[in-house]
């Protein structure tokens, strides 16, 4: 009979960089961007086979593009770097569930997998308020997993739009 050694204080623990936890960080990394240039912080990144194919955040203002949302920049970046407009075995990492423009691409992409931070009630397309991922009249779905970093992505945001609300209203004095 073989007797396993238990764990001890030295053993180190495992860090699964493929994880969903990791990838999202990433996003998060990106959705800092976004704040440090002004724009509503969402990240978003791709990943294909354990490895980032495209990462990207929201440009809208920068780029006067009400489309450049970072998962549509995400889409258009994974698509150049594979060769294909099929992303079939891709997943997206993004910080904000997203809006039923990126939904509809993320359909027309075929991503395989959504994985977001924090839902959108009132605007979100993977759940929140509409699910255009797994409407099932259309010809592609994509599994859902929301939640991961949600804190770190309600936080971020929360502190833009409070900075913006603040920022504006010093200037109506």
């Amino acid at each position: 009979m073989v007797q396993e050694t238990p764990p001890t204080p030295d053993d180190e623990p495992f860090i699964d960089l493929a994880s969903d936890t990791f990838f999202m960080s990433q996003a998060m990394r990106q959705a800092q961007k976004a704040y440090l240039a002004e724009e509503v912080p969402v990240g978003a990144v791709i990943v294909q086979n354990g490895a980032i194919v495209a990462r990207s955040h929201n440009q809208v203002e920068m780029l006067r593009d009400a489309t450049a949302h970072a998962e549509m920049l995400a889409l258009t970046q994974a698509q150049e770097s594979m060769g294909d407009w099929r992303l079939t075995d891709c997943d997206l990492y993004v910080t904000k569930e997203p809006c039923p423009m990126c939904a509809g691409a993320i359909v027309h992409c075929r991503i395989r997998r959504v994985i977001f931070g924090c839902g959108d009630a009132k605007g979100g397309a993977a759940g929140g308020f509409i699910n255009l991922l797994q409407q099932p009249t259309l010809n592609h779905f994509s599994e859902v997993t929301p939640g991961v970093l949600e804190e770190d992505s309600k936080l971020l945001l929360k502190t833009f739009f409070h900075e913006a609300r603040s920022k504006k209203k010093a200037g109506m004095d």
